[in-house]
């Protein structure tokens, strides 16, 4: 059985990413279950560093220039972190967003936009934790397209990059 593809269609064009429900269930259906009620449709990146990463799934970035955009959640509340496989945070891998504190991811996440390996779990090298729960597989040019665009000095981009719907292919 192959795992889903999650399709984001965006106002700078459509990419692809496999959803890695086999090797990591719970955030990989914390994130299916949330694009298939329709939560990211219509939000936007909110956080954009250029060889570093594109974050997005704030509810508050519905309004791009809310200053609340980066600093929500889902309905929900947050998940428990999955630190079982041990997923590198490569290039166009998405990889769940917190606060640092342990069990705060919820809907935010981010696609790296190179080999940012001190974001791993399992590198003891730093206190950062993040898990990879999938990677873009078509239209790298699109997510890279997104991390370098021009931001403000908040990281925010000058242009909005608007997620008009994501959905999922079993």
């Amino acid at each position: 059985m192959s795992n889903p593809t999650a399709t984001f269609e965006t106002t700078l064009g459509t990419f692809k990413a496999e959803i890695f429900a086999d090797k990591m269930p719970i955030t990989s259906k914390n994130f299916m279950d949330l694009a298939k009620s329709g939560f990211y449709d219509g939000l936007h990146f909110h956080r954009v560093i250029p060889n570093f990463m594109s974050q997005f799934g704030c509810p508050h970035s519905k309004d791009p220039k809310s200053p609340r955009a980066g600093t929500g959640g889902p309905p929900h509340g947050t998940i428990q972190d999955e630190f079982t496989e041990k997923l590198s945070n490569e290039p166009f891998t998405l990889s769940m967003a917190n606060t640092g504190r342990p069990n705060s991811g919820g809907s935010q996440f981010f696609i790296n936009a190179t080999h940012n390996r001190y974001l791993d779990w399992f590198d003891p090298s730093t206190p950062s934790k993040h898990p990879v729960f999938g990677k873009v597989t078509e239209g790298q040019d699109i997510a890279t397209k997104i991390n370098t665009a021009k931001t403000d000095g908040r990281d925010r981009p000058l242009e909005p990059i608007q997620v008009i719907r994501v959905t999922i292919s079993e």
